[in-house]
């Protein structure tokens, strides 16, 4: 159903090059980019996460209550992404865990204070 999901910048270039390495974890890369935009996909019929500097011109903040949450097939890799967005310089929501039965995720913001999520579902 999500074709895409974008989230705001103000430096292109750095948002560029931190999704390069933290999309890259999981086989991601960049399927698109103009001038104001850069985005990343698994494959091209995968929905895709961009980052965009603000249309209106003015500057890009996060949303309060807003999250893109990616969802990985085990464990291992909810711990990886996590601990590479952290590596990268991103920050801590919630480390990874056991949040409800069958439901591990971990949550970080990413340098532009945007909330991320991985998250795996299952036993």
């Amino acid at each position: 159903m999500i074709g895409y999901v974008t989230l705001g910048t103000n430096d292109l270039d750095r948002a560029g090059a931190f999704y390069d390495q933290l999309l890259g974890e999981i086989g991601a890369g960049r399927g698109m980019q103009g001038e104001r935009f850069i985005a990343w996909a698994a494959s091209p019929d995968r929905p895709m996460l961009g980052v965009i500097k603000p249309f209106n011109g003015a500057a890009a903040a996060p949303g309060n209550g807003g999250m893109t949450a990616f969802v990985m097939d085990n464990k291992a890799k909810v711990d990886a992404l996590y601990n590479k967005a952290i590596a990268l310089g991103g920050t801590c929501e919630g480390p990874p865990g056991a949040r409800t039965d069958g439901f591990y995720a971990s949550y970080c913001r990413d340098l532009d204070g945007n909330k991320l999520c991985f998250y795996y579902m299952g036993a």
